[in-house]
């Protein structure tokens, strides 16, 4: 039942329940962020203090300048090209890409060789994103999808995802008496309100759950799996396997596998009830970078061992960087310097938490920060 308070998206999502009953979990995730009208990355800008998170290129210039040499070395061991596609997934407000832009533009012949390209579904964020590098002259284009993006002869790709993943739609499977049952999204029956409900325990395959994993199970046990992080990497392992490039995806999760409920909501910066106020809240859940990585070992691609961010980042030269930033700081942009970059490497803030996963094509160098490879 609908109420007279309820959001039109709430009311839509109910009436949805009533007609075909209980939802998955990335049904229930696609309308409350990406529905067309009223979704939370459609209609509004969520970074920032004013919005309802801040993620590592609001901390600090540091973290996209750095990304920003990572990919002009990675575009150097590569011959330096004289064109290629740098792609960002789900890029903000376009902070990273504008302080990459800024980092690399004395680097010779990169500028003449870009071509940046969004993927991006939100009009809000597309038009921040349009000013935020509109100074350094790079051609740009947009797209609703990876493989919107078309692929171009002899021309390399370096993709960029930060916090893209973790909010791709999951699916949840617990595990029973007998065997798995989804966990779904149903209507309360006394409030007619919002609720989890278990499916029935259907036979699972190793493409939501891998055979290891079913196997270790217990009682109560959830899983979760994430199809288009599944299929995404896929197109981008191929595509870096035609062209050549390489990839760099950083995100919350963890390095292996792992049975938890990782779903949750954010709305002014606090965590919030995951089925409240669908559409005015960010979801997200960890990401499962072991599933990421063998998606693109299994199209061919190659894939580095999982680095922590504060590791990755220390590679990168954030602490040198940061102490020549200071050097023509006063005393209170000192300060601020030395907490964006506390916020960024150490291990009880984002440093550890934030994972990092590099991916090349089979016939590319492999990109800077590449260890133990896999594929």
């Amino acid at each position: 039942m609908t109420s007279e308070t309820d959001s039109p998206l709430l009311a839509h999502i109910k009436r949805r329940i009533n007609v075909s009953g209980p939802i998955t979990i990335a049904d229930f995730m696609t309308e409350a962020l990406a529905h067309p009208e009223h979704g939370y990355y459609r209609k509004q800008d969520p970074f920032g203090r004013a919005g309802d998170f801040i993620t590592a290129p609001e901390v600090s210039q540091m973290f996209g300048e750095l990304i920003g040499l990572w990919a002009a070395v990675t575009w150097q061991q590569m011959g330096s090209p004289p064109k290629i596609d740098l792609i960002e997934l789900g890029p903000g407000r376009g902070t990273l890409m504008s302080d990459a832009l800024r980092a690399v533009r004395n680097v010779p012949g990169i500028g003449d060789a870009l071509t940046v390209r969004f993927v991006e579904t939100s009009p809000v964020l597309r038009t921040h994103q349009q000013t935020s590098i509109m100074a350094y002259g790079i051609p740009a284009t947009w797209h609703e999808t990876f493989d919107d993006i078309p692929t171009r002869a002899n021309v390399p790709a370096i993709v960029i995802g930060n916090e893209f993943f973790d909010a791709l739609p999951i699916r949840q499977f617990e595990r029973g008496e007998k065997g798995w049952a989804e966990r779904l999204v149903g209507l309360d029956a006394k409030t007619g309100e919002l609720g989890f409900v278990r499916g029935a325990e259907t036979p699972i395959t190793d493409a939501l759950i891998p055979a290891t994993m079913r196997g270790a199970a217990k009682k109560g046990d959830i899983f979760e799996s994430c199809a288009p992080a599944i299929a995404i990497a896929d197109q981008i392992a191929r595509r870096l396997n035609e062209t050549g490039g390489g990839a760099l995806f950083i995100d919350y999760g963890h390095p292996g596998s792992a049975f938890g409920d990782t779903f949750q909501a954010l709305k002014g910066h606090e965590y919030h009830p995951v089925l409240s106020d669908p559409g005015d809240a960010d979801l997200t859940a960890h990401v499962d970078f072991a599933a990421i990585g063998r998606a693109m070992n299994e199209a061919g691609a190659r894939t580095g061992a999982v680095l922590t961010q504060g590791t990755f980042l220390r590679m990168l030269g954030i602490e040198q960087r940061a102490e020549h930033l200071k050097t023509s700081a006063d005393d209170a942009q000192k300060t601020a310097i030395d907490q964006a970059l506390s916020r960024l490497i150490d291990a009880d803030q984002m440093g550890t938490l934030f994972k990092v996963l590099i991916a090349y094509g089979r016939d590319t160098t492999p990109p800077p920060c590449v260890s133990g490879v896999a594929g």
